[in-house]
């Protein structure tokens, strides 16, 4: 049984004489095309909505503020998504996210938040996470879609527009500003942030 397994290793390790490499190369090329199809067409349907709001403890809970705000409804038609927010567009940085949003299996396993009392419970911990992550790469997801250099300042309401010109000279990223701006804040939340953050829209 042992001389079985060595032969098959060996034949293994030598040169093809059946198939040419010409032909090996053409094997390997097509089966890491329809891997990486495969990899892509999967991570791609991670940053949908119905795989977002799968389980509850997203759909009854984020997802229900979600709904009551600008980036749900609002008078352009634009909706933003959740992946639009939480997962980067380039590929190494949407990996990045996604190994660390694989966590979040452990949390419904352990279900950490699986009731609203919970999910109130750990609000403040899981919101500052994000904000860390938006704070440290400048706001990166929301600059997708709004971004200093194509606002008309002068346009906007006064208060927003005198807010986003202190944001400029003061290199303040969008987060330091809109952190209600997709969901409630936490109750917890430290007294200097509510003050700074008016949860407003663009």
């Amino acid at each position: 049984m042992a001389d079985n397994g060595s032969g098959f290793w060996a034949r293994l390790k030598r040169p093809s004489i059946k198939y040419s490499l010409l032909t090996l190369l053409l094997v390997g090329f097509v089966s890491g095309v329809f891997f990486w199809g495969g990899f892509n067409t999967a991570m791609e349907a991670t940053n949908t909505l119905e795989f977002c709001i799968g389980c509850h403890e997203m759909k009854d809970n984020v997802y229900q503020e979600y709904k009551k705000t600008i980036h749900y409804s609002n008078r352009t038609g634009v909706r933003a998504y959740c992946s639009d927010c939480h997962v980067p567009k380039d590929w190494t940085h949407k990996m990045m996210r996604k190994i660390q949003a694989s966590r979040e299996l452990y949390g419904k396993v352990m279900g950490t938040i699986d009731t609203p009392e919970k999910f109130e419970a750990k609000r403040l911990e899981l919101a500052s996470s994000e904000w860390a992550r938006m704070k440290g790469s400048d706001s990166r997801e929301c600059r997708n879609c709004h971004s200093f250099t194509a606002m008309d300042i002068e346009k906007q309401k006064q208060r927003a527009s005198k807010m986003h010109k202190i944001g400029q000279e003061d290199k303040q990223t969008c987060i330091d500003c809109h952190k209600g701006i997709a969901h409630s804040k936490p109750k917890n939340m430290p007294e200097e942030e509510e003050d700074k953050d008016d949860g407003g829209g663009f």
